[in-house]
C-alpha cells in the first residue's frame, strides 16, 4: 500500500516523537531514580544534564535524519563515508537488541492492565501472582502479541504512527495529570512533595547524584537511541527542528515529573514505612510488586491501579513502535523493500524476544548489556558530526528551517567537549560500579587478581565481562560485514 511520505502536521510530529520519549523510564524508573537520590537535588543536575546531553544529542538526530532521509546507517554512511557503516549499525542494532526484550515488558504491563481491570490484582498476592506469571508461559504470548500489534501499526506507514501516537499519547498525559492531582490531595502528601522538590544545597556536590542524573535524562529521552533520526525522516522540510527538540526534551521531562509526583506522593501518604524497600525493589519490583500494595491501600485504589497500568501500557508500547520502525528503516537503509524489511524486523524481533520472556536472568542481562552501549551510540553520533565539521553541519542541517530559533555555536562546544566527556565518564563509572557487585557474587573475600577475575568473568547477568564479550562479538560482525554496509547504504537512493 502507499505509504504517506511525512507527517501531517507539527503537532503530529511532536506527539510522536514524544511518544517515542516517553516510556517506562519516565514512568517507572524516574521515580525510584529520584527517591534513591535524595529526591529534590537529584533534580538539579537531572535539569542540567538535559541541556548538556540529551537536547544537544536529539538536535543532532533531528537534523541527521532530516537532513539525509535515512535511518542512523544511512544517514552516517551519507554524512562521513561508507567506512564508518558499522557506527550507524551499531546505533540501530544497540536499540533493536533493547525493542527484543522492551516488548516482553510491553506484555508484563498488557497483562497487568487486564487483570487489574477484572480485579484480580486486586484480589492477589502481589508478589506470588507475580513470580507465578513471569515463570509462565504468557510472556511468550503477550510478547508476541505486543510485536505484532506495533508491526501492524508500522505495516500500515507513517499515518498510523501519527494516528496512535496522537490518540495514545494525550490520554497517557491525563491518565498520569490524574494520578498526580489524586496523589497529592492524600493525607500525608506533602511530606513526598518535599522530599521531591526540597534541595539540599549540602548534597549537591556529591559526584553520584550527578552521574545518577545524567544516566537518568540520556536513558529516558531516547537521545543517542537513532530513534529520533528515524521519526525526522518523515518530518516536513518546512518545519523548525530547533523548536521541536527543546518542545520534546522538555515534554518529556514533565511526564517524568508528573509521573513522580504520583509515585512519591502516594508512597509518602500510603506506605512512609516501606520508602526504603520500595526504593530497592529494583524497576520490577517496584512496577509489579508494590505498587499493587500500594494501591491496595488507597481509597478507589482499584481504579487508579487501572489507571496506573493503562498509562505505562500506553507509554511502553508507543516507545515500542518506534523500536520497530528503526529495525525496519536499518534493513531498507542496506537497500530492502519496506514490505520486506517489515517481514525480516518483525520475525527477529519476536524469535530474539523469546529468551528474554523465558528466562528473568537472560532479560537482566540483555538490559544490562545492551542499555549500557547506548552511551557508545551517542558518542558515535557526537564523533561523525565532528568529522563532517560541526560548524558545516549545524548551519547545513540543524539550521536548515531554524526560522524560529536558530542553533548558535553554543551547540559546537556541547559535541566537541562536553558530550565526549559524560560519555566517557558515564562508562567509566558504570564499570567501576560494577566491581562491588561483580565480587559479592562470590560471596567471600577474594585478592585484588581474583576480583579482577570475577569482575571480568563474561558467565555473569550484569558484570562488565559479559558486556564486553558482547560488544566484541557484535563489533567483529560489523567490523568484517562493513564494507558490504556501506556499499549497500551508499547506492540506497534516498527515500
Amino acid at each position: 500500500m502507499e505509504q504517506e511520505k511525512s507527517f501531517s502536521s507539527r503537532w503530529a510530529l511532536l506527539f510522536a516523537m514524544l511518544s517515542m520519549a516517553v516510556g517506562t523510564g519516565s514512568i517507572w524508573r524516574f521515580p525510584r531514580i529520584l527517591a534513591s537520590n535524595g529526591g529534590g537535588t537529584f533534580l538539579v543536575p537531572w535539569v542540567i544534564s538535559l541541556f548538556a546531553w540529551s537536547i544537544p544529542l536529539i538536535i543532532l538526530e533531528f537534523a541527521l535524519g532530516r537532513g539525509m532521509r535515512a535511518g542512523p546507517l544511512g544517514s552516517i554512511v551519507r554524512l562521513v563515508g561508507a567506512k564508518f557503516a558499522w557506527m550507524g549499525a551499531w546505533i540501530t542494532l544497540a536499540a533493536v537488541a533493547i525493542m527484543f526484550y522492551y516488548s516482553v515488558i510491553t506484555g508484563w504491563v498488557l497483562e497487568y492492565l487486564v487483570v487489574s481491570l477484572t480485579g484480580q490484582l486486586a484480589q492477589a498476592d502481589p508478589e506470588e501472582f507475580y513470580n507465578q506469571f513471569v515463570t509462565g508461559p504468557w510472556p511468550v504470548v503477550l510478547h508476541v502479541i505486543c510485536m505484532a500489534l506495533a508491526l501492524l501499526v508500522i505495516w500500515r506507514g507513517v499515518g498510523a504512527i501519527e494516528r496512535v501516537t496522537t490518540l495514545l499519547l494525550p490520554s497517557l498525559f491525563f491518565l498520569v495529570v490524574i494520578l498526580a492531582v489524586r496523589a497529592v490531595l492524600l493525607p500525608g502528601a506533602d511530606r513526598g512533595l518535599n522530599f521531591m522538590f526540597h534541595v539540599n544545597w549540602s548534597q549537591i556536590g556529591d559526584y553520584r547524584i550527578w552521574l545518577e542524573a545524567l544516566t537518568q535524562n540520556a536513558w529516558d529521552t531516547g537521545s543517542g537511541w537513532g530513534l529520533i533520526t528515524v521519526y525526522a525522516i518523515y518530518v516536513r522540510q518546512k518545519d523548525d527542528s530547533s523548536v521541536n527538540c527543546f518542545l520534546l526534551g522538555i515534554g518529556n521531562n514533565v511526564a517524568s515529573l508528573l509521573s513522580g509526583v504520583a509515585v512519591i506522593c502516594t508512597i509518602f501518604a500510603i506506605m512512609p514505612d516501606a520508602e526504603k524497600q520500595i526504593v530497592g525493589a529494583g524497576n520490577y519490583g517496584l512496577t509489579f510488586v508494590w505498587f499493587p500494595q500500594l494501591f491496595a491501600r488507597m481509597p478507589a485504589g482499584s481504579l487508579f491501579m487501572v489507571f496506573f497500568f493503562a498509562a505505562l501500557f500506553m507509554a511502553a508500547f508507543m516507545s515500542l513502535i518506534s523500536m520497530v520502525e528503526l529495525a525496519v528503516r536499518g534493513l531498507q537503509d542496506l537497500g530492502m523493500t519496506r514490505n520486506r524489511a517489515l517481514v525480516i524486523a518483525g520475525a527477529l524481533g519476536i524469535l530474539g524476544g523469546v529468551p528474554s520472556a523465558l528466562s528473568l536472568d537472560f532479560l537482566a542481562n540483555q538490559d544490562w548489556v545492551w542499555s549500557t552501549a547506548l552511551i557508545p551510540s551517542g558518542l558515535m553520533f557526537a564523533y561523525v558530526v565532528l568529522r563532517y565539521g560541526l560548524d558545516q553541519f549545524r548551519q547545513r542541517y540543524v539550521n536548515l528551517a531554524c526560522n524560529q530559533m536558530a542553533i548558535g555555536p553554543w551547540w559546537n562546544f556541547v559535541m566537541r567537549v562536553l558530550v565526549p566527556v559524560q560519555g566517557v565518564v558515564l562508562l567509566a563509572w558504570f564499570f567501576w560500579q560494577n566491581v562491588p557487585a561483580a565480587v559479592s557474587q562470590a560471596g567471600q573475600s577474594l585478592t585484588l587478581q581474583a576480583r579482577l577475575i570475577e569482575w571480568l568473568r563474561p558467565d555473569r547477568i550484569d558484570n562488565v565481562g559479559t558486556l564486553l564479550v558482547q560488544w566484541a562479538v557484535l563489533l567483529a560482525v560489523l567490523w568484517s560485514a562493513n564494507r558490504w554496509m556501506g556499499r549497500n547504504a551508499a547506492e540506497t537512493p534516498l527515500k
